[in-house]
């Protein structure tokens, strides 16, 4: 394939880990075979930002250099996800066996999450043992930092003072001293209780719900009608979707999480919110894949009513992928650079995204590449070490003794 600077790797190259809660989800094992195929030239980087010219000496950290691992609640292996990927037509024919080395090693580096069906184990506890996992696999495969993203299955809003299970691994990636990258509607760091500790962690993080079709297209729409003064009257969608995305939505509680962020979009680029709503249908026939339907009606010149109408239809595990691994590179890079708190410049990324940014997909991209500028500051050094008191290898070193006893 033709490679950008980024995709070479030497030996002198540090390792960088990507941590991901839902780790044999269609995501993820989209995200593990994908990376595998790129490295090895099987095919071109397709939908990875990170990989255009604009990101060139912005010292990410190559796509070789990626070790993968994670938690999920699931025993499905990997090489055999990636088998069913292949057959619903997610993967490319022969991929998984192509990269099955890939796979197997990534799976080996899956630890189970939780809680499981007759776990008793308070959410205090969870968290410690997750970030024990967390930071087992960073001491174990020797990588200068691991990055956490949570690609699981969307959950309900949460309510009252109780984590629910995307704030749990939140709160361990935090204490496992890794940034933080929530690619779901789930709670995650939005949970009150998670606030300060964000805060004191010194760690960056982004979010949330990963921007991958129908608000892709309204991120970009919506901006349109405002600057050309075009007052939408109504804006309605219809989602069909499959697999486990599916599966997830078809609970209201969840639809809601997932609609808070289409939502957002439209209010904030139009200037106000419109008349009409998001549907989602759980479709099982349809697998990974998904389509998306937008009716938008308007008015223009003299009151003249108008409509346009999109259809979006594609694979969700396709359009995620590249995105997650460009902000697993982004925030990693981020993390070795300095910087901390919320990372307003991937809002490019998200429905939702955390800080004060822009809505509309133009200026979210301006910011974007000013955020490249900024991370190609400091060039990293030839082993690509960041700095040695700070984050993952930090916290590896200072709790190595006290986590002896709380490994699985």
């Amino acid at each position: 394939m033709s490679a950008s600077p980024s995709s070479f790797s030497s030996s002198s190259v540090s390792r960088t880990g990507v941590w991901l809660i839902g780790a044999r989800g269609s995501v993820a094992t989209t995200v593990v075979a994908g990376a595998a195929a790129l490295t090895a030239g099987l095919h071109p980087p397709t939908g990875l930002v990170t990989e255009t010219p604009h990101f060139a000496g912005s010292g990410l950290p190559p796509l070789t250099s990626l070790v993968f691992g994670g938690h999920d609640t699931v025993d499905c292996p990997l090489p055999k996800r990636a088998e069913a990927l292949a057959a619903g037509g997610v993967l490319p024919p022969g991929l998984p066996s192509a990269v099955r080395a890939e796979l197997a090693a990534a799976e080996r580096e899956i630890r189970p999450g939780g809680p499981l069906p007759g776990d008793t184990r308070t959410a205090e506890e969870l968290i410690t043992a997750f970030a024990a996992d967390i930071r087992d696999f960073v001491r174990r495969t020797g990588v200068a930092r691991a990055v956490v993203v949570n690609v699981a299955s969307t959950e309900p809003l949460a309510t009252g003072r109780d984590l629910p299970p995307s704030s749990r691994y939140a709160a361990a990636a935090l204490r496992a001293g890794c940034p933080y990258v929530n690619f779901t509607p789930s709670t995650g760091l939005h949970h009150p209780s998670l606030a300060d500790e964000a805060t004191a962690s010194g760690l960056p993080y982004a979010g949330r719900d990963g921007k991958t079709g129908q608000t892709l297209l309204r991120s970009v729409l919506g901006p349109m009608f405002a600057q050309r003064a075009l007052t939408v009257r109504a804006w309605s969608g219809t989602n069909l979707l499959g697999g486990g995305d599916g599966a997830a939505l078809a609970d209201p509680a969840a639809a809601a999480a997932k609609n808070a962020g289409k939502e957002r979009v439209l209010a904030d680029t139009l200037g106000a919110p419109v008349e009409g709503e998001v549907h989602i249908d759980d479709v099982p026939a349809l697998g990974d894949f998904k389509t998306a339907w937008d009716h938008v009606a308007f008015d223009g010149f003299l009151g003249s009513r108008m409509i346009l109408q999109t259809i979006w239809q594609g694979c969700d595990s396709a359009l995620a992928a590249p995105l997650v691994l460009d902000l697993a590179r982004l925030t990693a890079r981020a993390h070795e650079r300095g910087l901390t708190g919320p990372l307003r410049e991937l809002g490019f990324y998200f429905k939702d995204p955390v800080g004060d940014g822009p809505s509309g997909l133009g200026e979210q991209y301006a910011e974007l590449l000013g955020f490249a500028e900024k991370l190609r500051g400091d060039a990293p050094s030839p082993t690509g070490s960041g700095s040695a008191g700070s984050g993952a290898g930090a916290a590896v070193h200072a709790d190595a003794a006290a986590d002896a006893g709380e490994r699985r």
